[in-house]
């Protein structure tokens, strides 16, 4: 069964998301930059505060120790720093995602979190740029509220490893339902067996409560950390995901995942493009036009 449009995309973000991370990675800076372009598309936007993670959110999936170490600056995050903002700007990034997903789950419909850094994340160590694995932290939020079967749809660059990790060591594999592009999929030479596999992973996760989609820009074939989809490929992806889900009635929430390249002045013009689509082709498919 389809999906009713919605008048309307609803995108959670607040300031409080985004913080200087020090390091090479721009995730950490980038949910503003990407919700400034977006307010620029003829999109009708509806932006939400989301709720802030909680201390016992991050402990389903994560050891407790290592949440409050973290949390307290007494050990690094992702980013290799024990930055105070990064760390303050952690129950923001994993509440939109949250949050987003909760949206999708209750109204039937799509709803976007613009956060990185989640899937290296394992149950108690950081890695790849990831400090708290919010996929999993809203996987358990879901499932604590009701949520038979959540599906999460990983098309970073990347593998998933650290979901994997927290999926494998807390017994989840009954109820999530993942997919991690970067374990089989990486080379220009996979494009087309990538998406004649696509179609059948999206209905497979019909019978998904909600679905959280990494709509990763570092495939982007000039992307210095990852390079095998071109731009236009990266748009059919991403409307043949939110078309399919909407045309079977999944419920999704999405966010940015991966993204590095950047320009000599350190403006990221080319992975805020593939963000752009990526919001566009969810709107396509979830939200009615004005006109």
């Amino acid at each position: 069964m389809s999906i009713m449009k919605a008048n309307a995309l609803t995108v959670f973000f607040t300031p409080a998301m985004v913080a200087d991370s020090q390091s090479f990675s721009p995730s950490a800076m980038k949910p503003l930059q990407v919700v400034e372009s977006w307010k620029k598309l003829r999109v009708t936007l509806d932006f939400r505060k989301p709720d802030r993670a909680t201390v016992e959110e991050f402990c389903r999936a994560h050891d407790e120790k290592f949440v409050r170490d973290v949390l307290s600056l007494r050990t690094e995050n992702g980013f290799g720093n024990r930055s105070k903002a990064v760390a303050e700007s952690l129950p923001w990034t994993t509440g939109a995602m949250r949050s987003a997903a909760m949206h999708a789950w209750k109204n039937e419909t799509a709803a976007a979190a613009p956060c990185s850094g989640f899937h290296h994340a394992g149950h108690a160590h950081v890695s790849g740029f990831c400090t708290f694995n919010g996929l999993m932290v809203t996987a358990f939020a879901l499932h604590a509220a009701g949520a038979k079967k959540v599906g999460i749809l990983d098309c970073d660059h990347h593998e998933g490893d650290g979901t994997e990790q927290i999926i494998g060591r807390l017994r989840a594999t009954e109820w999530v339902d993942h997919f991690t592009a970067g374990a089989n999929y990486s080379h220009e030479r996979d494009v087309s067996r990538f998406f004649k596999a696509l179609p059948n992973v999206l209905r497979s996760m019909g019978d998904c409560d909600v679905v959280l989609y990494q709509a990763g820009a570092d495939p982007h074939l000039n992307d210095p950390l990852g390079g095998w989809l071109t731009t236009d490929e990266l748009r059919e992806r991403d409307e043949l995901v939110f078309d399919t889900f909407a045309a079977q009635g999944t419920p999704v929430a999405w966010n940015l995942a991966g993204g590095y390249q950047k320009e000599a002045d350190g403006s990221i013009p080319k992975v805020l493009e593939v963000h752009d689509n990526t919001l566009l082709a969810c709107a396509n498919a979830f939200v009615s036009r004005a006109d």
